[in-house]
């Protein structure tokens, strides 16, 4: 029996050099193989315990997993803490992430996650940035991995702000202005160019700070008059629109939680609006006409009829919520006879005024019940550009 033990321990000491084991493994490894099974069972054992003692030389490289609730707009409480999730568990002396401002309250490890529980539910439109550190100094794993980039996340507390809406908005081609951070903002400037946040660094009462917006191509004033950036207005109401259209949201044009998200989740994922930035302008100036910019350029520019002074159309601007191949509009002349017209190519803007086709001799003067009227093959064109959310805008 001695001799079969040496006869393996020599071929183990064989293997041990081929595999570069180190002599404490081996000796553990010996020793466990001459109290079980047979020679054939005890050198697999061996081969095992090397393997474990290479990937306890070489822990592989820690990271981010996730980090919650950088990314949404979800109040900071006890019930809803911020989560940390790492790509294995961090050692229980490792250095903490830390939040700017400090906020009260203890870190835990749960899994692999390191969770922050504050003393008490963060205040609404409560600002933090969330910083992990890396390297020597930095979060290590139980098994001594070490993080090698740092990560860092700034999100609003159960809040948000009208300004960085737009901002993201921007970014996904839903307003008719680009956004472009500073280099030190630390937002990303394009949807695929890093990690997403949901608020925005601001000094009280100068908007725009950290990134400037600009104008996608030319535009006319009766559209850029409108822009006041981080303050409501149709134009937010309006890419609001467009994108609730493109999500399968309630077109309502206002900002909701899961408007928030639904919009996190598209400028991760760099989902711009597939339609392009459309915007129409009737003007009653005599020849009454429409004119339609696409991503800052005009594309249609047609005579057109709005309503007479008996039946005037609707002065302002206002986005399209509901849109016609093919409709009879029925209604009551001002005479009290009725009507039924088959008209095309139909964009509601407000209540029951609309763009569409209409079949007459002439176009260019007021001769409507109110809507503006196109011919068809005016209507037609106009209809590829007005999506939902695209503002119409008529002249007094």
């Amino acid at each position: 029996m001695r001799r079969r033990v040496g006869r393996v321990a020599a071929r183990r000491v064989q293997v041990a050099a081929a595999g570069a084991v180190t002599g404490a493994v081996l000796s553990a490894a010996m020793a466990f193989a001459m109290g079980h099974g047979t020679a054939g069972h005890r050198e697999t054992t061996l081969a095992s315990a090397a393997n474990v003692g290479r990937e306890r030389a070489e822990p592989a490289a820690l990271r981010v997993l996730s980090i919650s609730p950088g990314n949404s707009a979800d109040p900071v409480t006890a019930a809803d803490p911020v989560r940390v999730v790492f790509s294995a568990a961090p050692a229980p002396a490792s250095p903490l992430p830390t939040l700017s401002p400090r906020v009260a309250g203890r870190w835990h490890t749960v899994g692999a996650a390191l969770v922050f529980t504050p003393a008490a539910a963060l205040p609404p439109a409560t600002e933090l940035t969330l910083r992990i550190p890396a390297g020597s100094a930095g979060v290590r794993s139980a098994a001594g991995a070490v993080l090698a980039m740092p990560a860092t996340a700034v999100f609003q507390a159960g809040g948000w702000s009208t300004l960085r809406l737009e901002q993201l908005l921007a970014q996904l081609g839903y307003l008719p202005l680009t956004w472009s951070p500073d280099n030190d903002s630390g937002l990303p400037a394009a949807p695929d160019a890093g990690p997403v946040t949901v608020s925005y660094r601001q000094r009280r009462g100068a908007a725009g700070a950290d990134g400037g917006f600009s104008w996608r191509g030319s535009y006319p004033s009766a559209l850029t008059g409108l822009w006041r950036p981080g303050q409501p207005g149709v134009i937010l109401t309006g890419a609001l629109v467009a994108f609730q259209a493109d999500h399968g949201l309630p077109m309502a044009g206002t900002i909701t939680r899961r408007l928030w998200r639904a919009l996190l989740r598209a400028v991760a994922r760099g989902e711009r609006d597939p339609h392009g930035y459309s915007y129409a302008l009737a003007d009653q100036a005599r020849p009454e006409t429409l004119t339609v910019w696409h991503d800052g350029h005009v594309v249609v520019r047609g005579l057109a009829n709005t309503g007479t002074a008996v039946t005037p159309t609707v002065v302002g601007t206002f986005p399209v919520y509901l849109r016609n191949r093919f409709q009879v509009m029925r209604g009551l002349m001002p005479d009290g006879s009725p009507y039924a017209d088959p008209v095309q190519f139909v964009s509601y803007f407000h209540g029951d005024y609309a763009v569409h086709s209409m079949n007459r001799p002439s176009f260019g003067w007021p001769q409507s019940l109110g809507c503006v009227e196109l011919p068809l093959s005016v209507a037609r064109q106009v209809w590829l550009y007005l999506s939902y959310g695209s503002l119409i805008t008529v002249t007094g």
